[in-house]
């Protein structure tokens, strides 16, 4: 039998949740940020639980929970800042596609419902397979330390 090694979702599942935003502390420096990239208004970090190798999320620096409450330098920013850190995915992983959504509210899935940020996960042919359908367990073949520093590498 093989053995697959994701200790991170691990860690997810049974982590307690911390108070604050984690968007908000990324940005203060506050524990490991994982920042990649930050614009005026914008900036991207990787995704501690991710979905999948690379999946990483963009925010807009101000505290909002809903795309309505954005200025249009924020919005026109944010979407400058998504478009960015694709082009720097796709550069760095050579993905063959991309998911890129907005969950706003719990019943639409949004883990994190204070803050708004927009998903932006690579995909390749054929990176579903059994395991996610018969196993509920998604493998995520990089480490977040390797995938930080591909991708600040390349966020210059």
């Amino acid at each position: 039998m093989d053995k697959l090694w994701a200790p991170w979702r691990t860690a997810y599942l049974y982590a307690k949740k911390k108070s604050g935003c984690i968007f908000c502390k990324s940005l203060k420096g506050k524990d490991k940020t994982w920042v990649v990239l930050k614009n005026e208004f914008s900036f991207v970090v990787l995704n501690k639980y991710p979905y999948n190798n690379g999946h990483i999320l963009a925010a807009p620096i101000r505290h909002v929970a809903d795309i309505s409450s954005l200025r249009e330098e924020e919005i026109v920013d944010l979407f400058k800042t998504v478009v960015k850190a694709k082009k720097i995915l796709k550069q760095t992983l050579k993905p063959a596609g991309f998911n890129i959504g907005i969950n706003i509210g719990s019943a639409a899935g949004a883990g994190i419902t204070g803050h708004l940020h927009i998903h932006i996960v690579p995909r390749w042919k054929g990176d579903t397979n059994f395991m996610p359908v018969l196993n509920n367990t998604k493998i995520i073949s990089q480490s977040l330390e390797e995938l930080y520093r591909l991708l600040k590498k390349n966020a210059k």
